[in-house]
């Protein structure tokens, strides 16, 4: 028994990304609901009608960004569990056909997964996601950015370290989504974590989502701000993965799928 227990310290030990499932997600966990709890009981909120406006049009958008994320993430995924990676890199597919292709098929994904989350909106809380007028679209396409933004950094990530890295294809999303203000502002949030929070371009995404949801109207400044940023982080993103697949094939790195 002491034998079985010390091999799985060790494991952690030298996996350190094992480290977050008690360490990482509940501090995460005590920021989101506490940011929440904090946001709710104070007077800013108008009302419990707006509170729940928050929270639903905050979840749907939400899922634009997990849903682009965890769809290019795992398609890469899926190569390696099924040891197909070394077949795709032996064939003419560049790197952007194939990302191109996974993010096609991403998108269907999401759009699924999106008008689910409307009609269930619709049906159990009466909440009508297109009353907030066509201010979502620009919306949807900021975080959509952020999403494949991200995957690239865990596709990078993931073929450099192996599918030991994969844990961050499902945890990376759940570190992002307190720091965006999803459900409240950045100011229930620490103070300390404002300049963070700012910093992320899903933060101004959601701060034009708001506006929408408190019938102020598009908040364009926040919608340059979140696009700009999006982009810059895509470009960054798709450095970090080039450089990743250079190293992944001087190395010799794919054998580990073979």
């Amino acid at each position: 028994m002491r034998a079985i227990a010390r091999r799985h310290a060790y494991v952690m030990v030298r996996n350190p990304h094992r480290l977050f499932d008690v360490s990482l997600w509940p501090l995460v966990d005590v920021l989101l609901f506490g940011s929440l709890g904090a946001y709710v009981g104070t007077a800013n909120v108008s009302g419990p009608q707006r509170a729940a406006a928050y929270l639903t049009a905050g979840i749907i958008m939400w899922h634009v960004v997990y849903q682009s994320q965890i769809a290019l993430s795992t398609g890469l995924l899926e190569e390696t569990w099924t040891r197909n990676l070394l077949n795709l890199m032996v064939t003419p597919l560049t790197e952007i056909e194939y990302v191109a292709g996974v993010a096609l098929f991403g998108m269907v994904k999401m759009v699924i997964g999106l008008s689910v989350m409307v009609l269930a909106a619709l049906a159990f809380f009466s909440f009508h996601a297109w009353s907030l007028g066509f201010g979502l679209i620009p919306v949807a396409a900021v975080l959509l950015v952020v999403g494949w933004a991200i995957s690239l950094f865990v596709m990078g990530i993931v073929l450099r370290f192996g599918t030991g890295a994969e844990a961050l294809a499902w945890g990376i999303m759940f570190v992002v989504m307190p720091l965006s203000g999803v459900f409240y502002p950045v100011s229930a949030l620490p103070a300390f974590l404002h300049p963070v929070a700012l910093a992320l371009p899903t933060t101004h995404a959601f701060i034009a989502l708001r506006g929408l949801v408190n019938g102020n109207g598009l908040d364009g400044g926040q919608l340059v701000l979140g696009a700009i940023s999006a982009v810059v982080l895509l470009a960054l993103g798709f450095a970090f993965v080039t450089h990743m697949l250079t190293v992944f094939r001087k190395r010799g790195l794919v054998t580990r799928y073979s």
